[in-house]
C-alpha cells in the first residue's frame, strides 16, 4: 500500500502555502494524503511561532499527537514530524525537549519532504529525532513548484516573496523566515495564470511585506518610497497588479500584508485603475503616537501614517482599509493609548483588529524595561475593542441598501470585496446562491461584523 500521509496545518496563509508544497511533493511521489491523523502512517505538524499563542497552540498540537501515538496500539508505528516556524525557531532547543517525535523539517527542507518522510519510516524506534533544519531560510518557491491546494476550488493564496527586511522591535519573523526575497514577476504571473485556469476566482497576494516586492531585486539603492517611487527601476507590486489584471477572466486580485513604509502615489493610482484589483488594503499599522512607532522601529511616524491614509482614500474610490495595532507594548504611556484610541474613533478603519503585546525571546523588545502589568495590557484591548466594535456597527449600517458582488464560498455564505478569506466578516446570502460564483446582492440587514443580503432583482 502507498505510504498515508496526515498534515495538520498551523498559522497563517503564509504557513498554509508551505504545507500545500510539502503535500503537492508528497502526492508526486506517490505518497497518499488522509484528512484523518490517526490513520496516517506519517503525521506531519506545520507550525507557527510569530506569537505565544501561536507557540502554544503548535506545541499543544505536537504533544497532543504523541500522547494520541501512545495510547493507541493501531498507531505505535506512527511517525510525528515537525515543520515551519517552531521548528526553525528553535531548531537547537527542539530535538532535545520532544525526543518523541521523528523528525524535523526546516522552512529550506519543505521540497525535500518525501525523502525526511522515508528517513523517519525506516528509522529504529530508539533512534533519535532526524533534525533537517539549517540555520538561515533561503528558500522561495516557483510556478513549478508542485502544490496540493488546501483552499476551497474558488480561492487561492499566493505567495510573491518570502522573509522580511524589516527589524521591528516585537517581531521575530526576520530571524526565522531571512531577509526579502522576491520571486521573478513572470513566475508570479505564470502562477496566477494558472491558478485562474483552473477555476479560481480569488487571488490573494501574500508575503511577510506584499509592498517590498521586486524592490530587492533592484540594482543600486533603493529609493525613499516617500519620496516617489515608481517601477520604472524594474518589478513593484504596481507593474505585477497591471499585468495580473491584464490576464483574461472574471476574478479577484486582494493584496494582503503591505507595509506603510513602502507605498507610493504610483501604488494607488495602480489599484484605483485595475477593475479586478479589489478596493481592499490591508496595513498593519501597529500604532499611530510617535513614541510606540520609534520604540517598535517602524520606520514611520503619525503624520506620515495619517497623510498616507488620506491620500488612499482620496485615490482610490469605495476603499476598505484594514489594519491591527499592538496595544500594551513596552512603555506605552496613557497618553499614547489615549492617542491610539482617539485616532481609531476618528479615523473609522473599515476592518480593524487588536493584538496585546506578546514578549517574544530573540526580539528587542523582549529586552526593553517598562513592560506593563498584564491586567493594564487587557483593559487597554478592552476599550480599543469596544471602539471598534461601534465602528463596525455603523460601517455595516452605512452598507444596508447598497448592491454589491459578493463571492459565495458555501451554502449561505459569501464575502464582498472588503472582506478577506478568514479574517473578516461574512455575507449571508439565499442557500441556493452557486458555491464559488459571483452574485450581486443588495444588503438588507447586518449582525454585528456581518452582512445580510437578498439577491438583487
Amino acid at each position: 500500500m502507498p505510504t498515508q500521509i496526515g498534515l495538520i496545518s498551523l498559522g497563517c496563509a503564509k504557513n498554509l502555502i508551505d504545507s500545500e508544497i510539502m503535500l503537492g511533493h508528497l502526492r508526486n511521489d506517490g505518497m497518499t494524503l488522509i484528512p484523518d491523523p490517526e490513520l496516517a502512517d506519517a503525521l506531519i505538524i506545520n507550525t507557527c511561532s510569530f506569537i505565544d499563542v501561536a507557540k502554544d497552540e503548535s506545541v499543544g498540537t505536537i504533544i497532543e499527537a504523541v500522547n494520541a501515538r501512545s495510547q493507541d496500539p493501531s498507531r505505535e508505528k506512527q511517525k510525528i514530524l515537525v515543520a515551519g516556524c517552531l521548528s526553525q525557531r528553535f531548531q537547537k532547543e527542539l530535538p532535545g525537549l520532544m525526543p518523541e517525535v521523528d523528525a524535523f523539517i526546516g522552512l529550506d527542507q519543505i521540497e525535500n519532504v518525501t525523502s525526511i518522510v522515508r528517513q523517519a519510516l525506516e528509522k529504529d524506534e530508539d533512534a533519535g529525532s532526524i533534525d533537517t533544519v539549517t540555520a538561515k531560510s533561503r528558500y522561495i518557491p516557483d510556478y513549478k513548484t508542485p502544490r496540493f491546494r488546501l483552499t476551497p476550488n474558488h480561492m487561492a493564496y499566493l505567495k510573491i516573496a518570502e522573509g522580511c527586511n524589516h527589524t521591528c522591535s516585537f517581531c521575530i519573523i526576520p530571524k526565522i523566515r531571512g531577509q526579502h526575497r522576491s520571486r521573478t514577476q513572470e513566475s508570479v504571473v505564470r502562477e496566477a495564470r494558472g491558478l485562474i485556469e483552473s477555476g479560481v476566482k480569488e487571488i490573494n497576494l501574500i508575503s511577510q511585506d506584499t509592498t517590498y516586492f521586486g524592490m530587492d531585486l533592484w540594482e543600486g539603492k533603493r529609493p525613499n518610497p516617500t519620496s516617489g517611487v515608481d517601477s520604472s527601476r524594474g518589478d513593484s507590486l504596481a507593474s505585477l497588479l497591471r499585468e495580473l489584471n491584464a490576464i483574461e477572466g472574471d476574478f479577484w486580485i486582494r493584496i494582503l500584508y503591505t507595509h506603510p513604509a513602502h507605498w507610493s502615489d504610483e501604488l494607488i493610482q495602480t489599484i484605483a485603475e485595475c477593475e479586478k484589483v479589489c478596493r481592499y488594503v490591508d496595513i498593519p499599522l501597529q500604532h499611530i503616537s510617535d513614541h510606540m512607532l520609534k520604540l517598535m522601529n517602524r520606520k514611520t511616524d503619525g503624520q506620515y501614517i495619517r497623510d498616507l491614509l488620506q491620500r488612499m482614500r482620496d485615490g482610490i474610490p469605495d476603499l476598505a482599509i484594514r489594519t491591527t495595532f499592538i496595544t500594551g507594548f513596552p512603555n506605552e504611556t496613557q497618553a499614547d493609548h489615549d492617542e491610539l484610541l482617539e485616532f481609531i474613533k476618528t479615523f473609522q478603519f473599515e476592518r480593524c483588529g487588536i493584538f496585546q503585546y506578546s514578549k517574544e525571546e530573540g526580539t528587542r523588545a523582549f529586552k526593553h524595561d517598562g513592560h506593563l502589568h498584564h491586567m493594564t495590557i487587557k483593559k487597554r484591548h478592552r476599550e480599543l475593542t469596544s471602539a471598534i466594535d461601534a465602528i463596525a456597527q455603523r460601517v455595516n449600517d452605512k452598507q444596508i441598501g447598497k448592491r454589491v458582488k459578493v463571492l459565495v464560498e458555501e451554502d449561505g455564505i459569501a464575502r464582498s470585496m472588503w472582506d478577506a478569506p478568514d479574517i473578516d466578516g461574512r455575507v449571508f446570502v439565499p442557500l441556493d446562491a452557486p458555491v464559488g460564483d459571483f452574485i450581486d446582492v443588495t444588503i438588507t440587514d447586518q449582525r454585528g461584523y456581518d452582512l445580510i443580503a437578498a439577491p438583487t432583482t
